[in-house]
Parts: C-alpha cells; sequence; structure tokens
C-alpha cells in the first residue's frame, strides 16, 4: 500500500484539505476567452481567491471552458467561490472588453461541474474507518 502525505490548512475551528476540479463555459459555450480576455480572466480569478483566502493549485483557460483545481474552506465553500468568481469576471471582462459584451447577453452559463480531489482512496479509508473499531 502507498503512503498517502496530505497537506492539512485551519480556520479557527476546522482543520481541512479541500481540493475541488471546476469547469465552467461560457454562454452556448463561445470561444471567446481569447485575445486578451484569457489573461485578464487569470487575473480577475486569482485576486477573487487571494481575496477569499482560497488557493489556486492550477488554473486554465481554453477559448471556450476554464479548468481551475482550488482549495477552499469548507465553511466558505466552492459553490460560493465560482458564484464570486464568476459574477466579477462577467460584470469586468464585459466592461474591459466590449466585442465580448456584443457577442453574448451573459458571459457564463448559469452551471458549472464540480468534483473533489485528493487524499487517499475511497478503499483506504474506508479500511482506516473499519480498523478503529479494532483498536
Amino acid at each position: 500500500m502507498s503512503d498517502y502525505t496530505i497537506k492539512y490548512k485551519s480556520n479557527l475551528n476546522v482543520v481541512y484539505s479541500c481540493k475541488y476540479h471546476v469547469i465552467w463555459c461560457p454562454k452556448y459555450r463561445r470561444s471567446v476567452l481569447v485575445k486578451g480576455v484569457d489573461v485578464r480572466l487569470k487575473e480577475i480569478i486569482q485576486d477573487v481567491a487571494t481575496e477569499y483566502k482560497c488557493e489556486i493549485l492550477e488554473l486554465e483557460v481554453m477559448p471556450d471552458h476554464v479548468h481551475l483545481l482550488v482549495e477552499v474552506d469548507p465553511q466558505f465553500g466552492i459553490h460560493r467561490l465560482i458564484k464570486l468568481m464568476k459574477g466579477r469576471s462577467s460584470k469586468l471582462i464585459r466592461e474591459e472588453f466590449k466585442w465580448v459584451k456584443s457577442r453574448l447577453p451573459t458571459l457564463w452559463t448559469n452551471s458549472y461541474f464540480v468534483s473533489t480531489i485528493g487524499g487517499a482512496p475511497l478503499e483506504v479509508v474506508k479500511q482506516y474507518i473499519e480498523q478503529q473499531k479494532h483498536k
């Protein structure tokens, strides 16, 4: 069995390791995240993450979608972070890049994909919990 090293963070109440893979797309999956929009979008996403004490582990902006790997305090919540990132980026990008505003009624779709990442595989956690009975 492999060794798993997990780095934990903490706030005043919770010790945690909550990493998420998030993907979201522009409205109608239009390829508008180009011509400088991608660079500005990365800046905005990083600013929001820093402001709310979240750590971006990886970020890639494709012409028609965004991939984000981020660690978030569970008391803050991934849903709240994504709402803030999408809201601020939509407002600022549509103000700064007028051609985007003319192509889309809103920058983002309402939906997104999110999946938890990291830690030990499910079987390792199950085995650990089972072994607690025998201690």
